[in-house]
């Protein structure tokens, strides 16, 4: 898992700042770390620091595009 600031949620992407200075936009997000942090609802979890994995997923609508889910999430 790696470190992540939690910065917004905007137009369907969850943007995290990590530590070595790259700023990554999510565009889904497991169900199962929607439920306990609400971030597209929420605005108390912007900059938060969180601990997240994720993956990349190709994309439904373009096959050569992938897109980034989050599949853990816990608050540090």
């Amino acid at each position: 898992m790696e470190i992540a600031v939690f910065q917004y949620f905007k137009d369907g992407f969850y943007s995290f700042l990590f530590e070595d200075g790259l700023q990554m936009e999510f565009e889904e997000i497991h169900p199962k770390a929607l439920y306990k942090y609400n971030l597209n609802k929420d605005d108390s979890f912007v900059d938060k620091t969180f601990k997240l994995s994720y993956s990349e997923v190709p994309s439904s609508r373009d096959f050569d595009d992938v897109i980034y889910r989050i599949d853990r999430l816990e608050l540090v």
